[in-house]
């Protein structure tokens, strides 16, 4: 398992009657709109499930399109640079706060890869599963496992996303990579059919707001965080930064595949934010 990463967060501001007027009713619209999509997604797979199986036609456009409405109800500019993969295979990239699901998935349709403890969590657990989201455990042990699981949805066409740090930041730098999730696109039947892209996270902070207002990592509190982004006016702007995809046959393991995918994601993001991180 990753260790959490932790930083002393940035100081809340006060919210203000008119702060707390707009996360009132920001927070009742995404609301609606979650739960609304959710329905509509759980009743068209109930038919797509036995006449597709695994594989999700659909769904995902009912995902992706309640991602996109969320930055219109939060007021948070939503900009992408390059070109999304079309190629089979997987995306990587930095993790910087719970908005980064909602970020990836409003212009490209993806799975998540989560810690399998999320899975538990109400609503969010719910929203998850309902997604398509794989759920593994950390552990060496379970490396077998992982590979086959990825098989399964990579051959199916599912686009996979995982965040190699293994943990969030505040937003202001990119964490070393994890190698081991990426063993998995090694298995003989994906090595030469698998691409990766990486993709660079950058949000800019509302102005006059701390740099990492939108960051959400360590022990910090979902609500009060929550609370700030619902309440902020005016918001601020997350960039989406897709790189150039790299085929998993042009490597000779994981481990150089993950260094590779990290500069791509650690120079975009630091050019992104002019040279800092």
């Amino acid at each position: 398992m990753s260790p959490t990463w932790h930083s002393e967060p940035p100081e809340m501001a006060s919210v203000g009657l008119s702060g707390w007027v707009r996360a009132v009713l920001r927070g009742l619209v995404l609301g609606v709109v979650l739960i609304t999509g959710l329905l509509v997604l759980l009743l068209i797979r109930f038919i797509e499930k036995p006449v597709h199986g695994v594989h999700r036609p659909w769904t995902p456009w009912i995902t992706q399109g309640v991602c996109r409405a969320a930055f219109v109800v939060l007021g948070i500019t939503h900009r992408t640079v390059g070109q999304r993969m079309t190629h089979p295979g997987a995306v990587v990239a930095n993790h910087a706060s719970w908005l980064d699901i909602f970020a990836l998935n409003a212009r490209k349709r993806v799975y998540f890869v989560s810690k399998a403890e999320v899975a538990g969590w109400p609503g969010i657990g719910w929203l998850a599963k309902a997604t398509g989201t794989v759920f593994i455990e950390r552990a060496a042990r379970q490396a077998r496992a992982h590979r086959d699981l990825f098989q399964e949805r990579l051959l199916a066409g599912h686009k996979l996303l995982f965040f190699p740090e293994g943990t969030s930041s505040d937003g202001r730098r990119v964490l070393p990579f994890k190698s081991t999730l990426f063993e998995a696109f090694f298995a003989p039947d994906l090595r030469d059919v698998l691409y990766v892209q990486p993709v660079s996270l950058v949000y800019h902070a509302p102005p006059g707001r701390d740099a990492r207002f939108y960051g959400w990592w360590g022990e910090m509190a979902m609500g009060p965080h929550l609370l700030q982004v619902l309440a902020a006016w005016p918001q601020g702007a997350v960039e989406v930064i897709y790189h150039r995809p790299v085929r998993v046959a042009d490597f000779a393991g994981r481990k150089a595949l993950a260094r590779v995918c990290e500069e791509a994601v650690r120079d975009g993001f630091q050019k992104a934010v002019g040279g800092g991180g």
